[in-house]
């Protein structure tokens, strides 16, 4: 039993094939090989392109399996993915992005998570271990609905 892991970071794509019994590395790979770009049109915004990360993806997949050898593609039987956090990829009807993802490091939103926090109120946000909102995902969320309505008026799905 084979187990593929990916980790989609902001930097690259990495990715690791395991032998599920012994937990011994069979092969690891990365894509790209220099960091991925991310677009900051203003200080303090960092975006990236969900279709660059499918695209890393696939490559670091191609140099793993060329690296793992003669293996049987159908003994992998768990694939699992890790993803940096807090990041807003918006899609529509159709399952297309709407615009590029607002990754974790961004932080046009903080006030918004500033005044969340207040209104719900800090001791109740720590005791159910929820930090102060600033970068977190509903916070870039409604920075879009208040700047971008025509996007967010289009969204079907939030990942």
């Amino acid at each position: 039993m084979l187990l593929l892991g990916y980790d989609i970071g902001s930097s690259s794509v990495k990715a690791a094939l395991l032998d599920g019994h012994s937990g011994k590395s069979i092969a690891v790979a990365h894509y790209p090989k220099m960091e991925m770009n991310i677009v900051a049109k203003k200080a303090g915004w960092a975006e990236q392109h969900p279709e660059t990360w499918w695209e890393a993806l696939r490559m670091a997949t191609k140099e793993l399996l060329t690296k793992a050898g003669n293996i049987d593609k159908s003994a992998i039987k768990s694939i699992g993915i890790a993803y940096q956090m807090h990041g807003l990829v918006l899609i529509d009807r159709d399952q297309r992005g709407l615009r590029p993802s607002i990754i974790w490091c961004d932080s046009r939103a903080v006030d918004i998570g500033r005044e969340a926090l207040e209104r719900l109120g800090k001791e109740k946000c720590l005791s159910h271990l929820l930090n102060s909102p600033g970068n977190f995902t509903a916070s870039k969320l409604k920075w879009v609905q208040e700047n971008e309505p025509f996007i967010y008026e289009k969204v079907r799905k939030i990942l």
